[in-house]
């Protein structure tokens, strides 16, 4: 197993598909946590 601590950052013709991973994953994640709280404080507030 080698390591390798000279890697280099990604091209930026890759730097598109990480923020579109990023986004993909958090857009949602973001709506459900915000949903999550809201029906919680619905829950506990009466």
């Amino acid at each position: 197993m080698s390591s390798d601590s000279s890697q280099s950052p990604p091209s930026p013709d890759r730097r598109w598909l990480i923020t579109f991973a990023w986004v993909w994953v958090g857009v949602p994640l973001a709506y459900g946590l915000y949903e999550l709280v809201r029906k919680a404080t619905q829950l506990f507030t009466g």
